[in-house]
């Protein structure tokens, strides 16, 4: 078993540096491999943004284009989903950034400085690492997963 898998396992507990080296053991994603639409989940690893994506019933993305993505799909009271352009302030766009000396598949928000990076775990899962003005605690980033839907 991975060790991302014993994560997954054990209610996504982890330590932010055991994250940073999972990150950089997975490969690149590509924007135009992640298209389509994806369920999300947090880590619990001490991040101060740590519960924020639950409070508001965070869903996950889409990315319908790589110049079409909605960044916060949540799920309304009445349990439909919906893009929060309020709280995303926007949309967003994919983009092949560099992030940690590789080039990877990069959500750029068109309102608000930040960049949710992304490597691929397998084909049907993403590891994001958000980035940004703001984001980063004590020098640390915030990371969640993607199931593709």
């Amino acid at each position: 078993m991975s060790r991302l898998s014993e994560i997954r396992a054990n209610g996504n507990k982890a330590t932010i540096d055991e994250m940073d080296a999972i990150w950089d053991s997975l490969p690149a994603a590509r924007p135009e491999e992640i298209l389509g639409s994806w369920r999300g989940s947090e880590f619990v690893t001490g991040h101060r943004f740590e519960g924020y994506l639950p409070r508001i019933r965070w869903h996950g993305k889409r990315f319908t284009t790589l110049t079409d993505v909605a960044p916060l799909v949540c799920v309304s009271s009445s349990g439909e989903l919906f893009d929060d352009v309020e709280r995303a302030r926007g949309g967003a766009a994919l983009y092949a950034v560099e992030f940690r000396g590789q080039i990877t598949a990069t959500m750029v928000y068109d309102g608000q400085p930040v960049l949710d990076h992304f490597k691929r775990v397998d084909e049907h899962t993403l590891l994001g690492v958000m980035n940004g003005k703001g984001v980063l605690d004590d020098g640390r980033h915030y990371y969640f997963l993607l199931e593709r839907e």
